[in-house]
């Protein structure tokens, strides 16, 4: 077991980034990012990107972090965790910020490492952003791209590298990144990490750094794998947990559609169109298992009239940039992704999320369905599941200790198979009044036996939602 010098967790089980209109679920209203005592350099930063409230994760990590402990942080995804980190990172090696164009006097003095390069260059971001008053230099590196640009980087000096850990071993093998001034160590996405096989990269890392630093881990669960790493590197870490373990944030709202393989293209295409004529937005991320897989369904789309794209890991990162810019922009309505993107995009108000496929590792449904309803917004995650599935769905209700709600495809859309009808909770025709896709965000209410399903479903009522004030790379209050 950790030997932790202090465990805080908070049961609220929400989104911790609601926003300001939901005071439940936000800190004390006495806390903001002027009470833990920053820098003016960096509360001016903050205040640019109109935040003044800090998230849960945060308002419970950054006093720890610039006290100088070890922590290990648990949230949800898009609650706001690498400000937890950035933000008192920026504060505590402020000290050594230069104005000299000297190489010498930029030594890195924070590592930042994580799993894929969308979540390297998200962190790069946000270090960007909150230290762009200081004379602190931030810089990413990641592969699939050339070396040149990021040797130039490197040699002219950084305080913050983020960076996946291939592409740093093969600049500290060039004799370009040197991390013996190294003070402060992030693991971000740890969990992640070691299921990608990154542990001997991590070890050989880490053995670089001095031992006397100070170490952070981020990560959605605390597995037995993750506390076993944290054992091995962190010294009396703190513990912050602000969400329930294993569960998406109260901000989604959950379907299940029984549809058969052959049938899911055509199914997608038919919620699509069944969102649009009730005025919700048709962008979506969609996830399939294989990157083949990804390519096919992406092209099939397209000849349906859906302006699509994909993303995976056969793509060059020049391509991957060009099409979640085009997402970002509108230009494509559903991002077709393998596990590649479940993690660290980070996509403002993202509408809907679609499971193509059930993943194989349960865990990682979290992480695709917390693509939606980040930072207080509110999302719907649909997931498409074939007769063949069901053991990967009961895999991910166990895990989530709860039953996942069935319903009826929109009326118009494939019927689904006799096969799987039996985990219907309904098996009454779809009417356009009643199936998920047709009532905007309705609020979650707790976990019920499958029994009691039909029961809810004859008293909810659809509510309209506000539109969002929160945007999601710092995961806090948007200032009115």
């Amino acid at each position: 077991m950790i030997n932790t010098a202090t465990e805080i967790n908070s049961s609220t089980g929400v989104s911790d980034a609601a926003a300001p209109t939901d005071a439940s679920n936000a800190p004390p209203a006495t806390i903001t990012f002027a009470d833990f005592g920053l820098d003016p350099k960096i509360q001016k930063a903050v205040l640019e990107q109109g935040y003044t409230i800090p998230t849960p994760i945060q308002a419970q990590s950054i006093p720890h972090v610039l006290a100088g402990s070890d922590l290990m942080g648990a949230a949800q995804t898009g609650t706001g965790k690498t400000a937890a980190f950035v933000l008192p990172i920026i504060q505590k090696i402020l000290r050594h910020a230069s104005s000299s164009a000297s190489p010498a006097r930029h030594p890195i003095r924070a590592l930042v490492l994580t799993p894929t390069r969308e979540l390297a260059v998200q962190v790069s971001e946000n270090a960007a952003s909150y230290s762009k008053h200081t004379d602190l230099r931030a810089a990413v590196v990641y592969g699939g791209v050339d070396m040149k640009e990021q040797v130039a980087i490197l040699r002219n000096g950084v305080e913050i590298l983020i960076a996946t850990p291939g592409r740093l071993l093969d600049h500290i093998g060039s004799k370009v990144a040197n991390l013996s001034q190294v003070e402060i160590l992030v693991l971000d996405e740890a969990d992640r990490m070691l299921d990608m096989g990154f542990l001997p990269d991590l070890q050989r890392i880490i053995d670089l750094i001095p031992a006397q630093r100070q170490t952070l881990l981020f990560s959605a669960t605390f597995s037995p794998e993750i506390k076993k790493l944290a054992q091995s590197y962190l010294r009396t870490p703190v513990t912050v947990e602000v969400a329930r373990q294993n569960a998406a944030a109260d901000t989604v709202k959950q379907v299940v559609h029984m549809v058969s393989s052959a049938d899911k293209q055509r199914a997608i295409v038919q919620v699509l169109e069944a969102r649009t004529r009730q005025g919700l937005s048709r962008q979506c991320i969609i996830f399939t298992n294989s990157r083949l897989g990804c390519a096919k369904l992406s092209r099939a789309l397209e000849r349906d009239g859906i302006k699509a794209g994909a993303i995976h890991g056969d793509k060059s990162q020049g391509e991957r940039t060009l099409t979640l810019d085009a997402f970002k922009s509108g230009a494509i309505e559903a991002l077709v992704a393998t596990d590649v993107a479940a993690r660290g995009l980070d996509i403002p108000d993202m509408p809907c999320v679609i499971n193509h496929e059930l993943p194989y590792n349960a865990e990682d449904f979290i992480h695709r369905i917390g693509r939606t309803g980040r930072a207080g917004s509110k999302g719907d995650a649909i997931a498409l599941v074939d007769a063949s599935e069901k053991r990967l769905l009961d895999d991910i209700e166990k895990l989530m200790k709860r039953k996942l709600d069935v319903k009826p495809l929109p009326e118009g859309a494939p019927s689904p198979s006799r096969s799987t009808s039996s985990r219907s909770s309904s098996s009454a025709p779809a009417k356009m009044s009643d199936p998920f896709f047709y009532k905007p965000y309705e609020p979650s209410t707790p976990p019920v036996a499958a029994s009691d399903n039909a029961k809810l479903e004859e008293k909810k009522v659809g509510i309209t939602p506000a539109k969002p004030a929160v945007g999601a790379l710092l995961g806090g209050f948007k200032k009115k």
